[in-house]
């Protein structure tokens, strides 16, 4: 399971990350990171505006795949308040050395669960006593319910995913039958709405499902929904 710093891709302005600069100057957090999982790698990529070389240890020594804040974050509904992690032999490894980079484990997570099975988990840190973080928790968590939902939606539609896939971009027509086919039309309707056969319509949904690594239409489907590519109806 590879980590992917979406902010070193190709093509990517900064907004994800001034918007976590935002966040954290706004909301009072030392801190924020933004992670989503790659539908067909199962990578982890996102954003965060940690100091650079905090980001390159925790890379260099692959610390997403044991970190329970990610792990646990997945399998949530509610916000994960890492003071409540169990402290495992992972936490500790992850964050032994988070102090001598300014980085706290007093955090937050707070995932987004869209309607095709992709996730987000928005996290905020703050180095700051326990009396104080639970007060500043209660303030902000409703601003970073709407904020992780807001980076979750405009992180899926901008097309970022498929770059760090390095898939094939959908011919103009693909993108028509995927988009009827997402609005409940059979082949044979598309065939007669678009005037091809229905065979023709087939053809083009095979080569659609071959560049989104999808194994089914509804695969595909959903992929093109989260990429943006396609409007769900």
């Amino acid at each position: 399971m590879d980590l992917i710093d979406l902010s070193k891709t190709p093509h990517t302005d900064d907004r994800f990350t001034r918007f976590l600069d935002t966040l954290c100057q706004t909301l009072e957090f030392d801190h924020a990171s933004y992670a989503t999982f790659n539908p067909v790698s199962g990578a982890v990529q996102g954003f965060a505006n940690y100091r650079p070389d905090w980001i390159e240890h925790y890379m260099r020594k692959g610390l997403h795949r044991i970190d329970p804040t990610i792990h646990v974050g997945r399998k949530s509904i509610a916000p994960v308040d890492w003071t409540r992690l169990e402290q495992t032999a992972h936490f500790r490894t992850v964050f032994a050395d988070a102090p001598d980079f300014g980085v706290s484990d007093r955090g937050l997570t707070v995932p987004v669960r869209g309607p095709y099975g992709d996730i987000g988990l928005l996290s905020v840190t703050r180095d700051c006593p326990e009396a104080e973080w639970q007060g500043l928790k209660r303030k902000a968590i409703g601003d970073l319910q709407m904020a992780a939902v807001h980076m979750h939606d405009n992180v899926m539609s901008s097309g970022l995913s498929m770059a760090v896939l390095h898939l094939q971009p959908l011919s103009a027509r693909e993108r028509e039958i995927l988009q009827w086919v997402a609005e409940g039309k059979s082949q044979q309707d598309i065939g007669d709405i678009l005037s091809i056969s229905h065979r023709t319509v087939e053809v083009h949904l095979r080569s659609a499902r071959t560049k989104l690594g999808a194994f089914s239409t509804s695969q595909a489907i959903g992929r093109a929904v989260g990429f943006g590519i396609v409007q769900p109806s």
